[in-house]
């Protein structure tokens, strides 16, 4: 039995709210003691038969542009508005509806989140054969709403994927030294996990599916209003790390960018940065 199941009204597909919550205060206990970060595997999250009667409205890439880089390779991204069916636009702007926040709340404990109205790097994610995505932390604010980021959402979409074509989510220790678990990106799987400094995750080996597929999710993020506002936050944006004994290439320019950013004034922080643009 699915943990979330939607319901459709004058071809609308929408959450009960109290079932959410309710579902969501079940796997609370689960959730908050899970290590190295809060986080949580879901099977069957939303029910695979009405998954699978989506799938053909996924976007076609053809054309769209793409991460291409030595930390994230063929990773393609699409905002609802790059979805052109009307079905699964449906179901990505309803992950962020007052019932998936209340069985958000409900299973972290994080109160007052907020949805993301502008996808900031959310949407559908799909990764080519041969892509990959390293081991990160993720940006922690939202520039557009002044926003902390808190919590991240991911519905794997891959009917039919065996263990052979990888495109595992890994979780990391805070100090990269131990994958703590690795997740196969199978239909209906979902994961939602913490987001700190420290929340290291990714899918850093290349994908081995065939080149007529890909590994596809939905990928949704949700913030929190500081107390004391975002200028009292480290601003960070996407760290990479690469993994003991690996070949994984950090990204230098953002490390650099870090430093200046907690040791520069402000008026020299703008200064030392144009400088390192023009290196």
């Amino acid at each position: 039995m699915a943990i979330l199941t939607p319901k459709e009204q004058d071809g609308y597909i929408f959450f009960d709210e109290e079932e959410a919550k309710a579902a969501g205060a079940a796997l609370a206990e689960r959730y908050q003691s899970a290590e190295p970060f809060p986080h949580i595997v879901m099977d069957e999250f939303l029910p695979v038969d009405f998954l699978r009667g989506l799938l053909g409205e996924f976007p076609d890439s053809n054309g769209k542009s793409y991460f291409d880089r030595d930390q994230e390779r063929l990773k393609f991204q699409y905002p609802p508005r790059d979805i052109p069916g009307r079905r699964m636009r449906n179901l990505v702007t309803e992950l962020n509806s007052p019932a998936i926040l209340r069985f958000l709340q409900a299973m972290t404990g994080i109160k007052g989140l907020i949805a993301d109205p502008y996808y900031m790097g959310g949407g559908l994610h799909e990764t080519k054969s041969g892509g990959h995505l390293g081991v990160h932390a993720d940006f922690n604010i939202h520039k557009l709403m002044n926003l902390e980021r808190r919590l991240n959402l991911l519905v794997y979409l891959n009917d039919d994927w065996p263990d052979a074509y990888g495109g595992h989510l890994e979780l990391w220790d805070q100090k990269m030294e131990e994958r703590q678990h690795a997740v196969l990106p199978v239909l209906g799987r979902a994961v939602v996990f913490n987001t700190a400094l420290d929340s290291f995750h990714g899918q850093p080996d290349p994908v081995r599916c065939p080149p007529d597929r890909s590994r596809r999710s939905i990928a949704t993020y949700y913030y929190t209003a500081p107390q004391d506002g975002v200028k009292a936050l480290p601003e960070r944006t996407t760290v990479f790390k690469a993994r003991p004994a690996s070949a994984d290439k950090a990204d230098r320019k953002v490390q650099f960018d870090h430093f200046l950013r907690d040791w520069v004034p402000p008026r020299l922080y703008r200064y030392a940065i144009k400088l390192n643009r023009y290196k």
